[in-house]
């Protein structure tokens, strides 16, 4: 099941579970769609990877399997 991390690991902006900006890799890597085209210009900096649409965990589904509210912000962003 996918983490849903809560924000954008380059400029830290929010990313709910119901955010159509949020992008990640296929190692759940989270970014928002802005870093992805302007900084990251679709390249994970983390391993190197494509990004892809996070999909979004319907409401009912986050009772049982709530997002992480674990922030990831990487030290320096490309």
């Amino acid at each position: 099941m996918l983490e849903l991390r809560p924000s954008c690991e380059c400029c830290d902006i929010d990313l709910p579970p119901d955010s159509s900006d949020a992008r990640i890799c296929t190692f759940e890597c989270t970014f928002c769609a802005r870093c992805v085209d302007e900084v990251l210009h679709g390249v994970c900096p983390n391993c190197g990877g494509g990004f892809e649409p996070r999909p979004i965990r319907p409401a009912a589904a986050l009772r049982d399997h709530p997002a992480s509210t674990r922030r990831v912000v990487r030290a320096t962003c490309p």
